[in-house]
């Protein structure tokens, strides 16, 4: 049974094809294909969000939906990977959304107390 699942990778989307085998099976690897990054049967919204993820370079987006409930940085701040950009609460939980590589904050899409979805952009990094 093949299935298909939309996987996004350090803020690249792609979509991929799983094929499930029994564990009884011992499968034979006769060769390794390269697999390129796809939106074809992706819904449109999805689309979207795929392009403006992998258009806007340095883009840090939302891993889930949920509310921003606060912003720690500012435009020109420098921050290093690892550094707490901002709190996400979902679920009645905070998650903190923290920088995925050094830089300076070029843009702040979003303010305390909006709602965002999976895959918004929030802010981007230079």
């Amino acid at each position: 049974m093949r299935r298909k699942f939309r996987v996004v990778v350090n803020g690249k989307v792609f979509v991929v094809e799983v094929e499930e085998i029994s564990g009884k099976e011992k499968p034979e690897i006769k060769s390794v294909e390269k697999v390129s990054a796809s939106t074809e049967n992706v819904p449109s919204k999805e689309k979207k969000e795929a392009k403006d993820v992998n258009v806007l370079e340095g883009a840090v987006v939302a891993p889930m939906p949920g509310k921003i409930t606060e912003v720690r940085v500012k435009l020109g701040d420098s921050v290093s990977q690892g550094d707490i950009l901002m709190v996400l609460e979902a679920m009645k939980m905070e998650n903190e959304i923290v920088s995925p590589k050094s830089g300076k904050v070029k843009e702040i899409r979003v303010n305390p107390g909006d709602a965002v979805n999976r895959g918004d952009v929030l802010l981007l990094l230079e």
